[in-house]
Order: C-alpha cells, then sequence, then structure tokens
C-alpha cells in the first residue's frame, strides 16, 4: 500500500521531467543553422567538405562550417568585416566565402 505523500512525490517528479523534456524540445525548435559565423574549431557537426564535424573548421568564419543559432539571428550578427572590406554575414545556406585552400 502507498502513502499518499508517496504518491504525491512521485507525481512532482513525472510533472516536473515531463516539463523539463517539452522546455528541451521547445528550445531546439528555436535554433537555426548558420554558415558563416562559427570561429575555428567551434562549428557543430557536419560542416561541410574540409571538416568532419563538431570542432573541425580551420578558419574563422568559414562559408561551409554552420553552428546552431537562436532563430531569427543568423543574418543579422554584427560580424567582423572581409579582409577586402566588405561586410561578413551569417547565412541560412553554405557560403562561398571563407573556405580553407589546398
Amino acid at each position: 500500500m502507498h502513502s499518499k505523500p508517496a504518491l504525491a512525490l512521485a507525481a512532482s517528479v513525472a510533472a516536473a521531467l515531463g516539463m523539463a523534456g517539452s522546455h528541451a524540445h521547445a528550445q531546439s525548435d528555436s535554433m537555426e543553422k548558420c554558415f558563416g559565423v562559427s570561429l575555428a574549431g567551434e562549428n557543430d557537426c557536419a560542416a561541410g567538405p574540409g571538416t568532419t564535424c563538431a570542432g573541425t573548421s580551420t578558419m574563422d568564419y568559414q562559408g561551409n562550417a554552420w553552428t546552431m543559432v537562436p532563430a531569427g539571428t543568423c543574418t543579422t550578427m554584427e560580424l567582423p568585416a572581409q579582409a577586402d572590406g566588405s561586410p561578413r554575414m551569417g547565412a541560412l545556406e553554405e557560403l562561398d566565402r571563407d573556405l580553407p585552400t589546398g
């Protein structure tokens, strides 16, 4: 036979776990892949040619490397200008700028 406090505790734990799971799911839904914003070695997985997985980009702002960012912020991030002085922006698709040679 179960005591009422034990049942109440079990119900509280189950409710807390359910809320934590839904929060994690909502958080992942509010993120998007953003190309060209990662620093060298700080990209997320499967970054494109020249990389194998997370942390394998070889240069800052590598155009084929991506990282997850809050949805809606990718193309509005302030990034340092390119070497020629032109603006550098993040993109929702792979870029052909700042790619490793060789």
